[in-house]
């Protein structure tokens, strides 16, 4: 490789320039854009991981996305098929901005800390990366719990198929209200160890993955920056996200579903799954959470790169980075 090429590869990025507040409004908005377009799938994911809960034989109402979304549609409608979508909203700019916005200023304090005769931007730790990832989600993840919690009841009811407990709402507004005035503050953080452990086994692999699947890539002259690259590490990245978080997502799901004490906390509910459904119940919605999380992370990631140069160009005209 050219060095040329390297001091292209290894100079400050954009990401790295801009502030924390400009990085969280960048992740932000980068993954509502997305999360517009996969909403439907996400509703589909949540009733396919509902389904059968706790029951050795049940019948399969959803039984791939894609039929999925054509019994909602039938049933309910193209609102139906956005249940939850500003829930959905306001849980990503918490989630994505704090992962998306933190990654970046972690991972720089650590590797400053542990590589103090090395420039930060330039260290590539793969465990370092993973714990900044790991931290930034779970950050987010605790910000945006009770988003989360009021989304999947929202996406779970349904008046002519009942799947899991349910619960209605009018809205994110009475949602968060009605759990405010029953359960109080403790209520709308309901399973946030459950959320801890989704979102930090998620996040841990996700922008690692992005940034080491775009390093090889330029490393290696298999592609050069811009889109194509963007796209191709974004897809790997899903990938990897899906098949990591999955299990966890089918326990915060049905955990955050629940009204009552059906289950005492995420190993409970580990265990009460795999004893009652089977070890393959933890993959329950994998062929939705694929079908979601690559394009999402796809569109999350790609956008992002498009968010971060917005935001430094404003920041720029501000501060002078230049």
């Amino acid at each position: 490789m050219s060095k040329e090429k390297d001091d292209k590869l290894n100079q400050k990025t954009a990401a790295q320039k801009v502030t924390k507040f400009g990085s969280f409004v960048a992740g932000g908005l980068a993954a509502c854009i997305a999360v517009t377009v996969t909403n439907p799938i996400e509703l589909v994911k949540t009733r396919m991981q509902l389904q059968g809960e706790l029951s050795a034989s049940a019948q399969r109402i959803y039984k791939n996305p894609l039929q999925g979304m054509a019994v909602i549609f039938r049933n309910e409608g193209i609102k139906g098929l956005q249940k939850g979508l500003v829930a959905a909203y306001i849980y990503q700019i918490c989630l994505n901005g704090s992962r998306l916005g933190f990654y970046e200023p972690i991972r720089g304090v650590l590797n400053s800390t542990f590589y103090p005769d090395q420039e930060s931007h330039k260290v590539q730790s793969v465990a370092i990366n993973v714990i900044s990832g790991a931290s930034s989600g779970i950050i987010g993840a605790v910000l945006g719990s009770p988003l989360f919690l009021v989304k999947t009841r929202l996406q779970s009811y349904s008046e002519s198929i009942k799947i899991g407990e349910q619960t209605h709402y009018r809205g994110v507004y009475d949602g968060l209200k009605t759990i405010f005035q029953k359960e109080g503050f403790v209520g709308l953080y309901r399973g946030i160890d459950a959320a801890i452990l989704r979102t930090g086994a998620g996040s841990s692999v996700q922008l690692p993955i992005y940034n080491t699947a775009k390093r090889i890539l330029l490393k290696n002259d298999i592609m050069e920056e811009g889109t194509g690259l963007h796209l191709v590490a974004s897809t790997i990245s899903g990938i990897g996200v899906g098949i990591v978080m999955n299990p966890w997502d089918v326990i915060l799901t049905r955990i955050y579903n629940q009204k009552g004490d059906l289950y005492k906390g995420p190993v409970d509910c580990f265990i009460k799954t795999v004893r009652i459904e089977g070890v393959t119940a933890l993959y329950k919605g994998f062929e939705a959470q694929l079908f979601r999380i690559a394009p999402h992370t796809i569109m999350c990631l790609t956008f992002m790169e498009q968010t971060m140069k917005l935001v430094y160009s404003v920041e720029n005209k501000i501060f002078g980075y230049d």
